[in-house]
């Protein structure tokens, strides 16, 4: 077969390999005349660079996310999601956020230590901290690297809430430490699920946990007394749309008592490989597809305004809204959780320090 840079590798979200947008070199595909593209491409093995951060804690002041601070214990996903908002931070470390960002992963294994310290600094306010914000805590490395177990490990003891959001049945490793941290309302946690369909699913996020996976996750946190919501996310126009109340009725069976959604979003980088991903992978339904997503745009790919980046605009995003509150009341599904609970929060110990008496 003759082989397209476009056609995603097996177990890959793309084939594509665009340069850095602040690269210096640029690289393009020839033909070297030994017919090596007409071959396919030897698998790509997964690559874990240790990166040694100064602080572990990110700030947020977005008037639209409902955190102001998370950790982000990996950069770059290898669940290879196509659509992923967070490609393109790939190319601040110079690599590119096709390929490279799901194959090419920093891991920080002093996440727990710098956490630490910066929960004991003078002055510091508890406020959940968000996990997954940006990449999947999660994700197919973490059972190996365990960085996010740590993580959780120091908010179990210092009672600190914690909020979790992913698209992996690894959670359920961790339960022992999410059942302690619910007793006392320090825990959430969502489920993202795109689609019920297996074979889509395999194509948009193929490092991802089945969504028949997902929900026995949500099951098995629901059963162990974990709050658990799921997130219909993204909201794929007529690729996914289609299923927005199917996803919230199986959830709700399974035991999720919150939801919620997000609309497609495409920035930089990711409108192209998300459009080549579509010319490829569903080639007869690729200009609906994009002229839905524009059409809750204003005419653009993307829309990256406080407020409406989330949602979208205009008639098609507002049927959506629409028919989710209605899905979701059907449903029985809470718009919100309850807040988490801050008041319990202790400040870490140093190594040999004992509490105070008082």
């Amino acid at each position: 077969m003759t082989y397209s840079p476009h056609t995603p590798l097996k177990g890959r979200g793309t084939a594509s390999n665009a340069d850095s947008r602040y690269g210096l070199h640029r690289r393009e595909t020839v033909d070297d005349g030994w017919n090596t593209l007409e071959e396919e491409p030897p698998r790509l093995a997964t690559t874990v660079t240790v990166e040694t951060a100064k602080r572990i804690l990110s700030r947020n002041a977005s008037p639209d996310i409902p955190f102001d601070q998370s950790i982000n214990a990996y950069r770059g996903c290898e669940h290879g999601c196509i659509y992923c908002y967070a490609r393109p931070t790939h190319a601040y470390m110079d690599l590119s956020p096709g390929l490279d960002f799901e194959s090419k992963l920093f891991a920080k294994p002093d996440a727990a230590r710098l956490l630490r310290s910066e929960l004991r600094k003078r002055g510091y306010r508890c406020t959940p901290i968000a996990l997954g914000a940006n990449t999947d805590p999660y994700q197919p490395i973490e059972k190996d690297w365990r960085i996010t177990r740590q993580i959780l490990e120091v908010l179990a003891e210092t009672r600190h809430p914690v909020t979790i959001t992913t698209k992996a049945a690894l959670v359920e490793r961790d339960m022992d430490l999410l059942a302690q941290l619910a007793a006392d309302h320090l825990v959430q946690v969502q489920i993202s699920i795109t689609t019920l369909d297996k074979d889509l699913a395999r194509r948009l996020e193929p490092r991802a946990s089945s969504p028949r996976r997902r929900l026995q996750a949500i099951e098995s946190l629901s059963r162990a007394g974990v709050p658990v919501g799921v997130m219909v996310a993204p909201v794929i126009p007529v690729l996914t749309d289609s299923e927005m109340e199917a996803i919230l009725s199986a959830a709700a069976q399974a035991g999720a008592v919150h939801a919620g959604y997000q609309l497609l979003r495409l920035p930089l980088e990711v409108a192209e490989l998300f459009q080549a991903w579509l010319k490829e992978q569903e080639p007869l339904k690729a200009e609906h597809v994009m002229s839905r997503v524009r059409d809750a745009r204003e005419g653009r790919d993307n829309d990256s305004r406080f407020e409406t980046r989330q949602l979208g605009t205009g008639a098609y995003a507002g049927l959506l809204r629409q028919r989710f509150r209605l899905a979701e009341r059907k449903a029985g599904l809470a718009a919100d959780f309850p807040a988490l609970n801050t008041a319990l929060f202790k400040p870490p110990l140093l190594p040999g320090e004992q509490m105070s008496l008082f």
